[in-house]
Formats: structure tokens, sequence, C-alpha cells
């Protein structure tokens, strides 16, 4: 479990937006995972040695462009779930709900089903965050799958987060989103809307 916890921390700090602070950041998870051992440790320095000598703003970029410019490739796994529709508002909500209630509050700026976001909470909470984690991990398969088919380095920190969570069912489908029955009768029938009597 601790070993779990090392890696959703690792995890969480890699797939967060590389700024000024990468050298430091990728040198004390690098120090952090050396002698923690395992296949996903091992997946995590293979990412820190792909990137170390990337300089911070081309790093910046290439994150920009895996992460924001598309929405397959995505870190906000409600995406995945609920696609576009009312129902990730509700899913968004459940999660800050779920945070609350184990004590935790996400960063204000970031949206609650941002995955660093969520790893960080498995790692600082695993009674809580473990089983956000297990409840999206067919989100963090097509995640991965991306990853790998845009040859993102990135991909090898999905994997190790992959390698601490059971295996996933079905990937999940958005359901279509469904009209909402009206909460009051109509006094006009469809397409009299605006006529004046």
């Amino acid at each position: 479990m601790i070993h779990h916890r090392a890696i959703h921390q690792a995890a969480a700090l890699l797939l967060s937006y590389p700024g000024p602070d990468w050298p430091e950041r990728i040198a004390k998870v690098t120090a952090a995972l050396a002698g923690l051992g395992g296949p996903e440790a091992a997946l995590l320095l293979d990412f820190g040695r792909a990137t170390a000598q990337v300089p911070p703003l081309d790093l910046a970029a290439r994150y920009v462009t895996t992460f924001d410019r598309s929405r397959r490739r995505t870190l906000h796994l409600t995406h995945y779930t609920d696609g576009d529709t009312r129902r990730r508002g509700a899913s968004l909500a459940g999660l800050k709900a779920h945070y609350r209630a184990h004590g935790w509050e996400p960063d204000a700026g970031e949206l609650p089903d941002f995955l660093p976001a969520m790893l960080e909470f498995a790692a600082r909470c695993p009674r809580g965050g473990t089983p956000l984690l297990h409840r999206y991990r067919g989100a963090i398969d097509l995640l991965t799958q991306a990853l790998d088919d845009h040859r993102s380095p990135y991909t090898e920190v999905l994997r190790a987060v992959r390698l601490t969570l059971p295996a996933a069912g079905p990937l999940p489908r958005p359901a279509p989103d469904t009209t909402a029955p009206v909460p009051f009768p109509l006094r006009t029938t469809p397409g009299d809307e605006g006529v004046r009597r």
C-alpha cells in the first residue's frame, strides 16, 4: 500500500504542468523512486530519464500540445465517462463532495476530475482516493491508449498508475444526453412560441 501511495504521488507530480520548477521536481521524484523498486517505479524513472534534459519551456509546450489541445488526451477524467453532457456537472459535484467527506480540499483553480489531483488525493488519503482511481480505471485506460497512439512519453506515467489498479471491466461509453422532461405544462403548442394573441 505504501508503495502504491508513493507511485501515485510521483505520478501526480509528473503529470502536473512542467513549470520553471521542473528540474528540481524531477530530481526529487527520481531520488524518491530510486530505492523503491518494482515495475511501476521503473516506468516512472524511464519517464524521468526521457524528460530530464528537455528544457522546461519545451516540455511545457509539449505538455500543452499533448493534454490541452485534444479531448482524447485530456487529464479531466469525466470527459471519458460523461462527455460534454449535463451529467458531467453532477459527476464533478459528486467528486467535490467525496473529497470534502474525506477532509480534502482540492486546488480551487482546478476541476476535481483532474488526474494529478486525484492521484495526490489517493496518495495522501488512500481510503478515499484509491476507490476513485478504481472507479475511473476505464478512463485511465482510454487516456493511456490515446497517449500511446500519440507516442507521448507520458504513456509511461499512465502505465505505472495502471499497474497499481485492478484490471478494468469494459471501457466506459458516454451515454447520450437525453432531454429533460418539462417541469411545467405547456400552455401553447410547440412552434407557437412568441405568437401574440
